[in-house]
């Protein structure tokens, strides 16, 4: 324990939905005083980076209702109860983009957003792309977009590519191709 950790006195779950839960903490901070934190309760997700042979990045092209807008983005998805992260990022990466990675390797995993959800991303990096079927949910509407990876660091630093999985995976993809 720090000297910043703070001691949960009880918790309320005031919504349960489909994707996401809605706790309210009622915690002692650090000086004695008590307080509320609200927790968002989502499972945990991965995000993948693939990379054809050319450097082009497979993104998928995607409405986001939460900020009214289409956006570009690595695939992704969340954890089934009891998945392997591993087998999840193949799984979504089929699925989303109807390639097959001959190559996965786990980059590293970060929060994303972590003053109001615990959620945990794990980020691989795919490779020996072999096209398949593309096996979407049945709410998803996605297109596949093959971008050069010089393009794709282009378009984070003008805000073009802005959310924050994507941004971390084609930085980190960036770093790795120098």
């Amino acid at each position: 324990m720090s000297c910043f950790d703070e001691k949960v006195l009880s918790s309320e779950k005031i919504y349960e939905g489909k994707i996401v839960n809605l706790r309210v903490d009622t915690v002692v901070f650090p000086d004695g005083r008590t307080g509320t934190r609200e927790v968002v309760e989502i499972s945990e997700a991965v995000a993948v980076v693939p990379l054809t042979d050319k450097e082009e990045l497979l993104l998928v092209r995607q409405y986001r209702h939460p900020v009214g807008k289409t956006l570009l983005e690595i695939p992704a998805g969340k954890l089934e109860p009891g998945e392997d992260p591993l087998d999840c990022a193949r799984r979504e990466l089929l699925e989303e983009t109807g390639y097959e990675a001959g190559s996965m390797t786990r980059l590293f995993s970060f929060f994303s957003t972590p003053g109001f959800t615990p959620e945990e991303l794990h980020l691989f990096m795919a490779g020996g792309l072999v096209l398949k079927e593309q096996n979407l949910d049945e709410d998803e509407f996605i297109d596949v977009v093959k971008v050069p990876l010089s393009r794709a660091l282009e378009m984070v630093w003008n805000g073009e590519i802005c959310d924050a999985k994507s941004v971390i995976g084609i930085l980190a993809a960036g770093s790795l191709k120098k």
